[in-house]
């Protein structure tokens, strides 16, 4: 997957900086709306499929317990997908809507990064130290429209949502349910 940079031996580049190459140089197609989901994630896991390429994780995860998430570039594709459909169809967002995202880094926080990449909703990112009170002011500052959080930031969203008249929609990453809100994970 490496080639040597401008014929020198020690200087490797990678297969993306020679396709990057290709694009400069007038050799290949520039999509004219760019969507890293679909040009990008599909078109590696088209290659993948066609053989032109050995199967690698696109997407590795290991928590601290030994836990781990392992997909190829077709699972996380058809993954993100799954997600996006839940956002448009379920959640009713559309292109250019606005979803805040507070999760801690597991493997649903890049699904749904990628899911609204591959959909054209505009993700915020907030971490989970958030309080009520920082929540209020990014729902109102933002306009979000939906918001996805855990079961432990769930309260804290619901004490301020009355609040924020453009919230519509409240996801959770969670294994129960509360009410007022949908459940990602059973959703996709």
């Amino acid at each position: 997957p490496n080639r040597t940079l401008h014929g020198h031996p020690r200087l490797l580049s990678s297969d993306v900086y020679s396709q990057y190459e290709s694009v400069r140089q007038g050799k290949q197609e520039i999509p004219k709306y760019f969507n890293f989901a679909r040009d990008v994630l599909d078109k590696w896991s088209e290659i993948e499929k066609a053989g032109k390429r050995p199967s690698n994780p696109a997407f590795w995860w290991i928590n601290g317990e030994g836990e781990e998430v392992k997909w190829s570039f077709e699972e996380l594709g058809f993954l993100s997908r799954k997600v996006a459909n839940v956002l448009t169809k379920e959640c009713g967002l559309q292109k250019g809507d606005r979803l805040i995202l507070i999760l801690p880094r597991i493997p649903e926080w890049w699904l749904v990064k990628v899911a609204c990449i591959r959909a054209g909703i505009v993700i915020i990112p907030g971490t989970s130290q958030l309080s009520a009170k920082d929540i209020l002011y990014r729902l109102q500052a933002s306009k979000a429209t939906c918001i996805i959080t855990t079961d432990k930031l769930a309260p804290a969203v619901d004490s301020v949502a009355s609040q924020c008249q453009l919230l519509k929609t409240k996801l959770m990453v969670s294994k129960g349910s509360r009410e007022g809100w949908l459940n990602l994970t059973e959703l996709y």
